[in-house]
């Protein structure tokens, strides 16, 4: 069977060989299977796509499957000979290379090929998209005066959505990729129609989006391998195994690594945990009346509510668990109804349910102040409160990446990695919603899609929301708790 390309395989083959020979032999696998995550991801992406036409009007839209080749072709010739003034997923055929151009408009001095993107910049990897466009277009005849990427805007606030994206004339940038378009085009199809490549880990594998099939490639980079070094990424993993380190028990005292890493390292290599000098005295700003907070949020690439912006992640849900100077726990949910925008509501239940505490504690704290940045700027009428838990917040992320390190951590400070090696009582497993990619989703689905739902599917997604949303809280509570056990003891 002889194997075509299409624009994502080019810029597959143009990152790495192995990602584009398992993509077009194996477009079934696992790692091709988007999460929730991922899929909400690219059905906003298509909603953007869709959007995008609407500010290039008076086009014609190639409605027809990617597989009907012939007739999309045939359909887009029709289109051009009719003058069109711009045409949707007008489709072309060159050296066995398919593209669907998202937008093909049409000006006095020729064409514009217009590629859509749901980001809020220019990357990296939509050049050599534009560039195989543009060659495919190019070499069909077609008149192409400009090549541009259109993406979000992120100046750009709900309801005026007139300045939704920015087009980037990319011309001259791709110039200087496409005089290598044709070799990569005949190595790739030779690539594609021979057997299965043998490429090493390397260059390609970093300084780009992450590539779905990395653990194939790469070594089980848990336990006491570098790759699982705090603030070490897959380039200086990679530095480093190239240098002929790869456990930590190998490196040396001259290998310059972050100081949280160089914890990790003593702690591995010990195998028990570690805890810096000054950990008791960053541990006394957790005292009085405290109350712990976590936000959960949703994000959207098209705004919907006033003073939004393209990715805004609107804060749509908190718990908040407040311990009083005498040891009584209580806790607080709160979680928005579908209809309206939530964010006044919600922060007057933040404001009431934080009221009386000395700190507010919260994992990862810069989340939640630059959440509440955003509520002063969107309800300025309220800056005062909010303000004044801003002032209050502190994290206890930050003195453990500072001062602690337990084995069982991996490298990370995440507080699903922290939770189990310090409370191993508590976890996340029995959770029907267990982290906060998921979290994003479904309330984006309760709030946006309430239709899809019925009213007992409605009630158990807000109970598995709540109860999520109250573990991250509650799960605070008790690692502080071990926290302050750890600060007493001596030594």
């Amino acid at each position: 069977m002889a194997y075509r390309l299409s624009k994502s395989r080019f810029v597959a083959g143009w990152l790495c060989p192995n990602e584009l020979w398992w993509r077009v032999h194996e477009p079934d696998a696992p790692e091709l299977v988007p999460d929730v995550s991922l899929q909400d991801r690219l059905n906003q992406g298509n909603e953007v796509g869709e959007l995008a036409c609407t500010y290039v009007p008076g086009g014609v839209l190639i409605d027809l499957p990617h597989t009907a080749v012939d007739e999309r072709l045939a359909k887009t010739r029709e289109a051009l000979n009719s003058n069109a003034a711009a045409i949707y997923e007008a489709s072309f055929l060159e050296d066995d290379v398919f593209v669907a151009v998202d937008i093909l408009e049409r000006t006095d001095r020729g064409f514009n090929m217009i590629e859509v993107k749901s980001s809020t910049r220019v990357k990296d990897e939509h050049l050599p998209d534009a560039a195989i466009q543009t060659h495919v277009l190019r070499k069909s005849g077609l008149d192409l005066h400009r090549s541009e990427i259109m993406y979000l805007n992120t100046e750009c606030r709900y309801p005026d959505l007139s300045n939704l994206f920015t087009r980037a004339d990319v011309t001259e940038q791709i110039e200087p990729l496409l005089p290598d378009v044709p070799d990569q085009i005949a190595q790739q199809m030779e690539l594609i129609n021979g057997p299965e490549p043998e490429i090493a880990v390397g260059q390609q594998c970093f300084g780009r989006r992450e590539c779905p099939f990395l653990g194939r490639c790469w070594p089980d980079m848990t336990g006491a391998h570098v790759g699982s070094l705090s603030g070490v990424g897959l380039k200086k993993t990679w530095e480093l195994m190239q240098r002929g380190y790869h456990s930590i028990h190998d490196l040396t005292p001259d290998v310059k690594i972050p100081r949280a890493a160089e914890r990790q390292v003593r702690a591995v290599r010990k195998d028990k945990m570690i805890i810096g000098p000054g950990f008791a005295e960053a541990m006394e700003q957790f005292e009085g009346p405290l109350a712990f907070l976590d936000f959960e949020t949703v994000s959207r690439a098209i705004p919907v509510w006033d003073g939004c912006w393209p990715w805004q992640q609107a804060p749509v849900q908190f718990s908040c668990h407040v311990v009083t100077a005498d040891g009584e726990i209580t806790h607080c949910g709160w979680l928005a109804q579908p209809g309206q925008d939530p964010r006044e509501e919600l922060a007057l239940a933040m404001i009431e349910a934080c009221h009386g505490a000395v700190k507010v504690v919260a994992w990862y704290a810069s989340f939640e102040r630059s959440r509440i940045n955003e509520l002063i700027e969107a309800l300025p009428y309220l800056a005062d409160e909010l303000n004044d838990i801003n002032e209050r917040l502190v994290d206890p992320h930050r003195v453990v990446k500072d001062y602690v390190y337990h084995p069982a951590f991996h490298g990370s400070f995440s507080i699903k990695k922290v939770l189990p090696a310090l409370v191993p009582e508590l976890d996340y497993g029995a959770l029907e919603i267990s982290e906060g990619g998921t979290a994003s989703v479904e309330l984006s689905r309760l709030l946006f899609r309430p239709d899809t739902l019925s009213a007992e599917e409605t009630h158990k997604l807000r109970c598995d929301l709540l109860e999520y949303c109250k573990l991250d809280t509650w799960a605070c509570v008790r690692l502080l708790e071990k926290l302050r056990e750890l600060a007493k003891k001596p030594g």
